[in-house]
Parts: structure tokens; C-alpha cells; sequence
């Protein structure tokens, strides 16, 4: 009896210490990352109807435009280097490319914080920020404002889908692993053509999930194109040396170009959606798997 009351209170000690670890962890990162962006963004956008203003990495092409543009979401982590590379990649091939910052200040290595940033972030924020994002595009001489497509990742990929069904000028949408819309009759309010990018070794977005996702779309009527890799983690298409060096990474980055090139570069500029009010519901089960794959999971080679 001695030893399992000894037990049982060290269980409760660790558990105690556990309970006032993460709270001080976070609150820890938060001091010593409060710089962290300013490595980072290269621009202030004003916020729109009073809004908070919303710092941004903006990479641009060489000439004079005016370019096709992609707004480019964050994961889990926020905006961080592998985002700002992945932008200037892609302006390489003729696109300006905006990244928001979505956490209105925050960025983060240590996933207890990210997990309590993602959670403490309201997606109607979220929207409201994009649109002054969207709303500084069309004001920049060197934006097509005819062609303004979005594209994210992990997080940044449900994202992604969820301003597009509030957004209904936006030209076309790629989500990156991200958590997907099942409804046809949500999906069917899509301004443009979809890719969707997914791994089937993903365990937070379950290939019998995304496969649904790709019949919702046809049965919505929307042009789309919804690709599975095989043996591939959650946030597979890690970074640009990822990229450069061909695989999955590759192929799928590829993927997006020609999807890119097709529908918005040299795409007409016509949009197909209806704005209609989309509230989008937390889903704590989706970003507790998030937490495990990137705590344990597939995904535990990206927190760098």
C-alpha cells in the first residue's frame, strides 16, 4: 500500500509540475519571441474599417507588372522562415506573393504555444485581416486585381478554403493539407478552381476524409483537382531545399505551378462564387490530431 501511495503521489507531483510548466513555457516563448518577426515581414498593410494593421512578407518578381498574385498562408507554427522562402520561390515564377502574419504578432518553434495560438485565434479575425490584405492588393499598381489566387499550408490550408468561401473574388484556392469543407452545398459557393494537396500517411486528415472532400467538389460542380501522395506526412512540402531537391516535395510544388499557371496566370478573369455567410466551427479533434503529428507523428520533422 506504502509503494502505490508513493506512486501515485509522484504521479501527481509530475502531473502538477506538467500543469504549471506549459502555462509558464508559453507565456516564456511569448517574452522571448516578441522580435521574432521582425526578421521577418518587409511590410505594414492598414487594417480595413478600423482595423488592427497586419505585418506581411511581400516577395515580388523582377519587371513591372502588374503579376498575377498569391496570398500565401502560414502553418501551425506561424509565419516563419520556411513560409518567407517558399514566397520568394514562387515569385520567381512571375507572382507576387503576400504572407500575413494571421497570429497578429506571434510566431513560434515550441508547439504547446502554437497549439495556443491556433486555438485562441478566431477564424472571423482571420477573414477580417485577409480582407485588408486583399484590400491593399487592389490598390498596388504592380497586382492584377483580376487574378488573386490564395494558397496555404497545414493550418494555413484550411485557412485558405475558409476565406475563399468568404472571399468571392478570389481567382483560385490550393490547400496544402489542410483540414477540408465536406458540404457540397458550401463548396459550390467557391470562387474558382481548387487543388488540394494531401499525404496519405497524414493521421490528422484521414485518406477516406479527403477522398470524400474530392467528391464533394464534383458533386458541387466545382473545377478541382485533389491529389493524394503516397507515404507522405502531414507538411510533406517542408521547405525550398525540400523542394530544389525533387521527390514528393517536388512533384507537388510542380503540381502547384502548373495549377497556378493554368488558372490564374493565364486564366480569364471570371469568377463563379456568391458571397455567403460561412461561419467556420473550431474543429478541436482535427487540431488535437495537428498537435500529435506534429508532436509524434509525421509531421514531428518540421518543428525547427
Amino acid at each position: 500500500m506504502k509503494t502505490f501511495k508513493r506512486i501515485l503521489l509522484g504521479l501527481l507531483a509530475v502531473l502538477a509540475i506538467l500543469i504549471l510548466f506549459l502555462p509558464l513555457s508559453i507565456f516564456t516563448d511569448s517574452l522571448l519571441g516578441a522580435s521574432r518577426l521582425d526578421a521577418l515581414v518587409n511590410t505594414t498593410v492598414p487594417g480595413l474599417n478600423g482595423g488592427p494593421d497586419v505585418r506581411a512578407y511581400v516577395a515580388r518578381p523582377e519587371g513591372e507588372g502588374p503579376f498575377p498574385t498569391v496570398i500565401m498562408i502560414h502553418e501551425f507554427f506561424g509565419l516563419r522562415e520556411s513560409i518567407i522562402g517558399k514566397a520568394d520561390l514562387l515569385a520567381k515564377e512571375g507572382y507576387i506573393v503576400i504572407a500575413p502574419d494571421t497570429f497578429r504578432g506571434s510566431t513560434t518553434s515550441w508547439i504547446p504555444r502554437a497549439i495556443y495560438l491556433v486555438s485562441n485565434t478566431k477564424p472571423e479575425d482571420v477573414n477580417a485581416d485577409l480582407d485588408s490584405i486583399y484590400a491593399w492588393l487592389e490598390t498596388q499598381s504592380d497586382v492584377d486585381a483580376n487574378r488573386i489566387a490564395i494558397a496555404g499550408f497545414c493550418y494555413g490550408g484550411r485557412t485558405s478554403l475558409v476565406y475563399s468561401l468568404h472571399n468571392n473574388k478570389l481567382a483560385a484556392t490550393v490547400v496544402f493539407y489542410g483540414s477540408p469543407e465536406t458540404d457540397p452545398e458550401v463548396l459550390k459557393n467557391l470562387p474558382g478552381p481548387i487543388l488540394g494537396i494531401f499525404g496519405d500517411a497524414d493521421q490528422s486528415i484521414p485518406v477516406e476524409e479527403v477522398r470524400t472532400f474530392d467528391d464533394a467538389l464534383t458533386d458541387a460542380g466545382v473545377t478541382h483537382t485533389v491529389s493524394i501522395y503516397a507515404d507522405q506526412p502531414h507538411a510533406f512540402v517542408e521547405d525550398v531545399a525540400g523542394i530544389q531537391a525533387g521527390g514528393a516535395q517536388g512533384k507537388a510544388w510542380a503540381e502547384m505551378l502548373e495549377f497556378l499557371d493554368e488558372n490564374l496566370k493565364n486564366a480569364p478573369s471570371s469568377r463563379n462564387g456568391k458571397s455567403i455567410s460561412y461561419a467556420a466551427e473550431f474543429d478541436w479533434y482535427y487540431y488535437a490530431m495537428l498537435a500529435y503529428e506534429h508532436a509524434f507523428g509525421s509531421a514531428s520533422h518540421q518543428h525547427h
